[in-house]
């Protein structure tokens, strides 16, 4: 349904406002996140003839990079809730971009793990933050579009980062610096432009967005607090331990399917380039572009599905035919030629690039919002491991077999285990009541006079 500007609510033009200014700002900052993250792709093979590092080294260090982020990922999500949105979001890409650029100095696969290890330790805290932060600014009827659009930002930033990154690998020997160190200043510095930037624009409640009138910060703070209230009255108190979270079977079940959807994002964020070189004759200009069209196609299929799971209510089947498409695209893509392989690796991604938001949706309509923010964390950093399995995991098969086919079988096969797992998911709150009492998942909107989502 369509609304004018003059028939649109305080809330409506509240909602509208933050897609206009908060949400691009959300995603340029991801896509300066995945860039410092994931641009190692690229650099692979003039790390091996520059500093020597080979493939199980290079799977090693790329992984390692979320084993900090797990470490330190909780302790920061908790200083968010201290220091507030604003300061503690430019905080930390201001420090992982300083990081990413110290990458030129690596001389030796030491210090290509402990860079990789302090990036991880710096931009813990990054991504449950801005899930966080979207939960506390948004109606539920609003946030799986908002978190589609985000989450696209690193669909974005792998789609560009073959163009960008290309470009200035081809600055080789430009006064005397190499191509990958070139790469990795220019990048990292980015990220710490882009973090001041943040802390102008960014405001921590909604109560200090003078962005919006008196009546639109009203009609926004009031329909968020009802949908925490709603949950609150719906949850049992004696079930908000941390601790009793922690130990939850459905808890350990998020961490799965988050753990399952990682495993095949960042094989492909850090293989793509290794697979793609498969194909002959290519130089790095065009292994950039071909290696964007994965992730491009990823960007169309995370909206559409986040749109239709806005208007249904009910994401879970959407999450489980994109877990299953990840899992039928990534397969097929094992064992056919170089060329139809890239077709079938674009379908896998629009699989589960899709899955990710759609499943972002689920823990934060049903989370109590005292335990929120912890669980984001936990959900995140658990599954984040996949992170360090996935490169790791490649890098050895690589190493052992020539090839990273075998990777991809075992992809195929999480993502066809995790689609089975989201049918274990429980219909009520983590610890509350069972969802006869109306607080579902696919029921979360309230009466507070917000519009279907056009």
């Amino acid at each position: 349904m369509a609304f004018t500007r003059n028939s649109a609510t305080p809330l409506d033009s509240a909602v509208s406002k933050f897609f206009r200014r908060v949400v691009p700002l959300l995603i340029i900052m991801l896509i300066c996140n995945q860039l410092d993250r994931a641009n190692i792709g690229y650099a692979t093979k003039y790390l091996e003839a520059d500093v020597g590092i080979g493939a199980a080294a290079y799977g090693f260090g790329a992984g390692i990079f979320f084993v900090a982020y797990a470490i330190f990922e909780l302790p920061s999500n908790m200083m968010l809730e201290k220091f507030g949105a604003r300061i503690w979001l430019t905080r930390i890409m201001v420090t992982w971009g300083l990081v990413a650029a110290a990458m030129v100095f690596v001389r030796n696969a030491e210090m290509f793990y402990a860079l990789r290890f302090l990036l991880g330790a710096t931009e813990a805290g990054f991504f449950p933050a801005v899930i966080f932060y979207l939960a506390k600014w948004l109606p539920n009827a609003h946030r799986g579009r908002a978190t589609a659009l985000f989450v696209a930002g690193s669909s974005v930033a792998a789609a560009v980062s073959g163009p960008i990154s290309g470009p200035l690998l081809t600055m080789n020997g430009l006064l005397g610096v190499h191509g990958w160190q070139w790469m990795f200043g220019i990048e990292g510095l980015l990220s710490v432009v882009v973090g001041v930037i943040a802390y102008l624009l960014l405001d921590s409640r909604i109560a200090d967005a003078r962005w919006l009138s008196d009546a639109e910060r009203t009609a926004l703070s009031e329909a968020v607090e009802a949908e925490e209230q709603r949950i609150v009255a719906t949850s049992d108190k004696r079930t908000l331990s941390r601790w009793r979270m922690l130990a939850d079977p459905q808890m350990l079940l998020f961490c799965w399917i988050y753990f399952a959807i990682q495993l095949s994002i960042y094989a492909n964020t850090f293989w793509l380039p290794t697979i793609v070189r498969r194909i002959h004759g290519l130089g790095d200009i065009t292994v950039g572009l071909l290696s964007a069209l994965p992730w491009l196609s990823a960007v169309v299929a995370m909206y559409l599905t986040a749109r239709i799971g806005d208007r249904r209510g009910n994401r879970r089947p959407l999450l489980i035919g994109s877990l299953l498409t990840a899992a039928v695209g990534t397969y097929l893509a094992a064992v056919v030629s170089p060329w139809p392989a890239l077709i079938f690796l674009c379908v896998a991604a629009m699989g589960f690039k899709s899955a990710s938001p759609l499943f972002w949706s689920i823990p934060q309509s049903t989370l109590h919002p005292l335990v929120l923010a912890p669980a984001i964390a936990v959900i995140n950093s658990l599954g984040n491991l996949g992170g360090f399995v996935a490169p790791y995991g490649f890098g050895l098969i690589k190493s052992a077999t020539g090839t990273v086919t075998w990777g991809l079988y075992a992809l195929a096969a999480a993502s066809a285990l995790a689609a089975a797992s989201v049918l274990l998911i429980r219909r009520h709150r983590l610890g509350g009541p069972a969802a006869a009492s109306g607080a579902t998942e696919s029921t979360p909107r309230f009466d507070s006079g917000e519009p279907t989502p056009a």
